[in-house]
C-alpha cells in the first residue's frame, strides 16, 4: 500500500512536469510608445479612464466603496490616507499596467505619489507637488525604479482633462500622466533605487 503511494505521487509530479512543459503560456508584452525630445531625453503618455479604469478607492469616511464591501481601516493613522488603484493605459488606449495613487497628510505636510507598474518592464515611483501649476497639472519627480526604470531619472505630470461628449458610456474624464526620461543615474548617486 505504502508502494503503491509514493508511486502515485511520483508519477503525479512527473505528469504536472510533463504538462507544464508542454503547455506553453504565450504573454504578449505591449509594444512601449515612447517619444524622443528635441533638447533630449525620452516622453512616454499614460492615462486612466474614470470611472471605468478605477480599481479601488479606499478613504476614511467612503459612502460608496470600490470594491464594494471594501471595509477601509479606521486606524488613526490612516485618518488622512487616501488611496486608489488603476487600471493604466497608453496612448493606443489599451491597458499596460497598474498605478496606485496615494495622497495623505504627514503632520503638517502634504503628500502625494504615484506607483506605475508595467508587466515585463517594471514600476516607477514618482513624488508629486502638491499644489497643482498653471494649466491645472502637477509635477512630480521619479524618485525610484525597477528593471528597466532603475537608472533613469526625469520627471511625470498629472493633469485631469474632463471629458465634453454626450455619450453615456463615455468616461467623465481621464487623468493624464506623462513622464519624461531624461537620462540615466550616474554611478554612485544611485540612493534610493530597487535592484
Amino acid at each position: 500500500m505504502l508502494k503503491t503511494f509514493f508511486m502515485g505521487i511520483v508519477l503525479g509530479l512527473l505528469a504536472a512536469a510533463g504538462g507544464l512543459y508542454g503547455y506553453s503560456v504565450d504573454q504578449v508584452r505591449e509594444a512601449s510608445i515612447v517619444d524622443v525630445t528635441a533638447n533630449g531625453g525620452n516622453v512616454e503618455s499614460f492615462h486612466v479612464n474614470v470611472p471605468m479604469d478605477r480599481i479601488m478607492i479606499g478613504a476614511p469616511g467612503q459612502t460608496s466603496t470600490l470594491p464594494a464591501g471594501l471595509d477601509w481601516p479606521t486606524d488613526e493613522i490612516l485618518a488622512d490616507v487616501r488611496a486608489e488603484m488603476f487600471k493604466i493605459r497608453n496612448a493606443r488606449d489599451t491597458v499596460i499596467g497598474v498605478a496606485a495613487r496615494t495622497a495623505a497628510k504627514n503632520g503638517d505636510e502634504d503628500v502625494i505619489d504615484w506607483v506605475l507598474h508595467f508587466p515585463a518592464r517594471g514600476s516607477v515611483f514618482v513624488n508629486m507637488d502638491i499644489t497643482p501649476r498653471e494649466g491645472g497639472y502637477r509635477l512630480g519627480e521619479i524618485r525610484a525604479g525597477s528593471r528597466e526604470f532603475s537608472k533613469l531619472h526625469g520627471f511625470m505630470t498629472e493633469r485631469w482633462v474632463a471629458n465634453d461628449s454626450d455619450d453615456e458610456d463615455a468616461p467623465t474624464g481621464h487623468i493624464e500622466l506623462v513622464a519624461t526620461y531624461v537620462g540615466e543615474r550616474e554611478r554612485g548617486n544611485d540612493e534610493g533605487l530597487v535592484e
